[in-house]
């Protein structure tokens, strides 16, 4: 590979495989092993529920009739290009930032991969404490949601303010 996308935050893009790898991994044994529907029980606060969602995070828009599907496909494909492209101008050592881009452009390509084969995306993360439930999530939405909450926590905080930016 070019030696300058190597120094650059493009890098990080094998953890992008990694997320992408483990998120449609494990929503293809959901599909295969679980029906529609379907909850087992993981751990005393976490079920496997095979859910379908049309919509976005938190199944925000999921009733809209179906144009939301291309809404966030093309909106996914918009912030996937922003995101390489900032890597692509970042300095391999921002570690943070960079593996939380990767990632976040793993859970993004993972859902838009469910959105265009499935026209929904696979969701089976049941968190729940007695009969309160979180909404049912996947691996690229965790990847999404921890990462972004790592960049918020980076630009408030300061995480690595030693860092050159």
């Amino acid at each position: 590979m070019n030696k300058k996308i190597m120094s650059t935050g493009l890098f990080w893009l094998w953890l992008t495989l990694v997320v992408l790898a483990l998120d449609i991994g494990s929503k293809q044994l959901v599909i295969k092993f679980f029906w529609l529907g379907e909850s087992v029980p993981v751990i005393p606060f976490m079920n496997f529920t095979y859910v379908h969602n049309a919509g976005g995070i938190f199944s925000l828009l999921a009733n809209e009739g179906g144009w939301q599907r291309w809404a966030f496909s093309a909106s996914t494909v918009i912030i996937v290009l922003v995101l390489l492209a900032i890597m692509y101008h970042s300095d391999k050592q921002k570690n943070l930032p960079n593996t939380t881009y990767a990632t976040i452009i793993g859970g993004a390509l993972g859902n838009l991969f469910d959105r265009i084969v499935h026209g929904v995306v696979i969701d089976f993360i049941d968190l729940h404490i007695g009969d309160w439930h979180w909404p049912t999530f996947n691996i690229a939405d965790a990847g999404i949601c921890i990462s972004t909450i790592l960049i918020m926590l980076d630009e408030f905080c300061g995480l690595t303010a030693k860092q050159k930016r």
